[in-house]
């Protein structure tokens, strides 16, 4: 009684532990591709680098912020004097300053000072001299730099390097989408090569199950031993056994595509709508690799090689002696009354000008010619890196074009494998009607059938895989699919960050 009633529990639940009661969702190519592109993690990940690198060039820029400073001081003290009995002062000082950086290398401020100072001088005899002025100043400075550090490309050095590592970041980010759309072409056509499969030993299994039910039905009338029952029960239970590892296949499969696409778990079971490509595809060896010399990780190798080549110049500027140009003009006056002392600066009356040269040489000069050589050497060491990767490239394009002619062969051998599987499986069936093949043979054969449709499917999707390769290897796969980066996705991302 215990077992019927404890079936019946399981039949309740069956639906909700086995099933999902969400409706399956169907998947076109495109629309697996244009998911992962948007909902990806690791995409998404990767855009913040360049989005980070435009923070770095809009905070390099701010070198051309003008820079205003403000600073007050107030001073008390009394000191002693050889010639009277000492001097006690109060002072305060109200000064500021603008400067400002131009792309020369060079800076210019203004200045505006002001100073009051109370002050009293006691004699020997203790009498008290006070004495009491504001000192005003208005100026201007510049220092120019005329060998180390001169001109915009030093000026502007922290900027272009964040540029050029922000231009780097977006050709990384195109490889990774690059890659990125081929796994989800794989992996929906590995999706759609394990469906058939399933299908494959579903309808393997329907035959060895009918070949069981007409072997019992002879074995009961005489016609055949009962050994062939026993062969006819293994050949079902192998193939179930088949069918439930293609199941879990299937099963994990598409938790890839989810994870891949970022597809909620609740969503039903996804399924794929458009089949692999047959039609055979032309390929030009000489134009792929032309196109492969373009693909997101060699425009990176490049953008890294102009990064450090803009560093060589900068750091050989370094090697050179610091030789800067000063000159500074400046109103001063002095006076008991803040407004006669202003007076007095705005007419000119008490003009300071200056003009000078200073010069700077570390005897030796060892830290910025080293520097210089390592970058120098890296330079280099990155410019063969990139003759490799070119090199690597085409090597790369070539296998990927063996990799498309030989699939689009191996799809024509394996249907004609599969028809031949066919006809003798036909002919195994009508041999066993008859008493000419046992059931071991008729299965055997079946397993031949099997392999055959296996191999079908296989080369349909392989083909598929080639032609992802191939695309991949040339770095056309992403204008292929229609999809284009452009700078504004990661400013975008930028400017929306508060």
């Amino acid at each position: 009684m215990r077992l019927p009633i404890l079936l019946s529990v399981l039949m309740l639940f069956l639906p909700v532990i086995g099933f999902s009661s969400e409706a399956p969702l169907t998947l076109t190519l495109n629309e697996a591709i244009r998911m992962a592109v948007e909902k990806n993690l690791d995409v998404r990940a990767e855009l913040y680098n360049p989005a980070q690198y435009e923070a770095d060039i809009n905070r390099n820029r701010a070198i051309y912020d003008p820079l205003l400073t403000l600073q007050t001081g107030y001073t008390n003290s009394t000191t002693a004097s050889i010639n009277s009995g000492g001097v006690e002062s109060q002072t305060l000082d109200l000064n500021s300053s603008l400067s400002q950086l131009f792309w020369t290398g060079g800076t210019a401020a203004i200045t505006f000072t002001n100073g009051y100072n109370n002050g009293n001088v006691f004699t020997s005899n203790n009498v008290v001299i006070p004495s009491k002025s504001w000192q005003t100043g208005l100026g201007v400075s510049i220092s120019q730099p005329l060998l180390k550090n001169v001109g915009r490309e030093a000026t502007e050095i922290a900027i272009n390097i964040s540029r050029s590592s922000k231009f780097a970041s977006l050709e990384r980010f195109n490889s990774l989408l690059l890659s990125t759309v081929a796994q989800v072409r794989t992996e929906y056509y590995k999706l759609y090569s394990l469906r058939e499969e399933r299908d494959v030993k579903k309808v393997s299994l329907e035959l060895a199950r009918k070949i069981l039910s007409e072997t019992q039905g002879r074995v009961r009338a005489g016609v055949l031993p009962a050994m062939e029952v026993l062969n006819a029960e293994f050949g079902v239970a192998t193939r179930e056994k088949e069918l439930i590892d293609t199941e879990l296949a299937v099963s994990n499969q598409v938790d890839v595509l989810r994870l891949l696409l970022q597809i909620d778990t609740n969503v039903g079971d996804l399924q794929t709508v458009d089949l692999p490509p047959r039609e055979l595809f032309a390929v030009s060896e000489n134009e792929a690799i032309q196109k492969a010399l373009n693909r997101p990780d060699i425009r990176e190798q490049k953008r890294n090689l102009e990064l450090y080549e803009l560093q060589t110049r900068n750091l050989s500027q370094k090697t050179r002696p610091d030789l800067n140009l000063t000159a500074s003009a400046q109103l001063n006056a002095i006076d008991s009354a803040y407004h006669r002392n202003v007076e007095k600066v705005l007419n000119f009356d008490y003009p300071v000008w200056m003009v000078g040269l200073e010069f700077k040489y570390p005897l030796g000069n060892g830290a910025a010619e080293n520097d210089y050589r390592r970058s120098r050497l890296k330079t280099e060491q990155i410019s063969l890196q990139l003759r490799s990767l070119e090199e690597t490239s085409a090597n790369e394009v070539r296998a990927a074009i063996r990799g498309v002619v030989a699939g689009y062969k191996q799809i024509e051998v394996a249907d004609r494998g599969a028809k031949f599987a066919e006809e003798r499986l036909r002919a195994f069936i009508r041999k066993n009607e008859v008493g000419l093949a046992t059931n071991k043979d008729v299965l055997d054969v079946e397993n031949d059938l099997d392999v055959a449709k296996s191999n079908q499917i296989n080369a349909v999707v392989g083909y598929a895989n080639a032609l992802t390769r191939y695309w991949q290897v040339t770095g056309e796969l992403l204008e292929h699919e229609g999809i284009r980066v452009v700078e504004g996705d990661a400013d975008k991302l930028y400017s929306t960050t508060r």
